[in-house]
């Protein structure tokens, strides 16, 4: 008997083929509603998602035949993961396919907040000719301070270098030293301490870290202290690493001097305070949106179900 796959968000139609060429049963509705989702997927050994649905610990325990969760994508907090393991439910995901993705984002911002690119493209087009008030900074000579040196930390440094930035590594695991020193990035180091050294220090930081308890407000009101005055402040990574409201206010007193966010503690937000704030970059959640992405995200996944099935 075929194994029935679930995809409930948009991937790319090479992963269905791909999935059906093996074998398996599939089924696309990636319009689904979370009580369709719940009434359906008894019938299903396999759900495939990307960050639209929520698969939560109702729908986890619905899925009577239920043995695979495949996020297509990085992160996994769209997916009660412990609910998952609780019922021996095998959770995958993809995070190799959007580094380059979210890397170059992260540099399009940096440039565009440090030339202020987007505040110039918006007076233009409201017939303004702001030349003298929108001088900007070079990249050349500035420290990068990386907060989280996995995939996409080290494809952002990759890029950084080639703007001959100065470029610091902060994260919890002393293995990504070795991955540091090769690419000619100073590692702070994984305590406490080494990232109060980073945040000190650095002209530009960016977020490159998953959302974990641990990491829920990393940089609040006290980390937002200790940042150089002037600074610019990075999150192409996940909502709730930052405090938004300490983050809003240093920005709006002018100790931080610009951020870029691609994603916010809610999303879509009912309310974007920083809309109003002229040295704030925002894009909804588009770190990932890419063409290359969305089909590697597409075809890794479909592989990872397919060699599940397979074992």
């Amino acid at each position: 008997m075929k194994k029935r796959v679930l995809i409930a968000d948009d991937v790319h139609p090479d992963a269905v083929t791909m999935m059906k060429d093996a074998g398996l049963e599939v089924v696309v509705n990636d319009k689904i509603s979370h009580e369709e989702l719940k009434a359906q997927i008894p019938e299903f050994d396999a759900l495939v998602v990307r960050s639209r649905t929520k698969v939560s610990r109702d729908i986890i325990e619905a899925g009577k035949k239920l043995a695979l969760i495949a996020r297509s994508g990085v992160g996994l907090d769209n997916i009660d993961v412990k609910a998952a393991e609780k019922r021996g439910i095998e959770v995958v995901n993809s995070p190799e396919a959007s580094s380059i993705s979210v890397a170059e984002l992260t540099l399009g911002a940096i440039i565009s907040l440090m030339r202020k690119i987007h505040t110039a493209d918006k007076s233009m087009k409201e017939g303004k000719w702001l030349k003298k008030e929108l001088e900007g900074q070079e990249l050349s000579g500035k420290k990068l301070g990386i907060i989280g040196f996995g995939r996409i930390g080290q494809e952002v440094a990759r890029r950084a270098t080639a703007f001959q930035m100065r470029i610091s590594a902060y994260d919890v695991l002393e293995e990504r030293r070795k991955e540091a020193e090769k690419l000619g990035v100073k590692f702070v180091g994984t305590s406490r301490v080494a990232l109060e050294k980073l945040l000190r220090e650095s002209d530009i930081i960016t977020l490159h870290v998953p959302y974990l308890p641990e990491t829920v407000h990393m940089i609040g009101s006290k980390e937002i202290s200790l940042i150089k005055d002037k600074a610019y402040i990075l999150n192409l990574a996940r909502g709730g690493l930052i405090d938004e409201k300490s983050l809003y206010e240093a920005l709006k007193s002018g100790k931080i001097a610009g951020a870029a966010l691609d994603c916010f503690e809610q999303e879509p937000p009912s309310n974007i305070p920083f809309a109003e704030l002229p040295n704030v970059l925002c894009t909804p959640h588009i770190g990932s949106s890419t063409q290359e992405a969305l089909i590697a995200n597409s075809i890794i996944i479909a592989q990872k179900v397919i060699d599940f099935f397979k074992k």
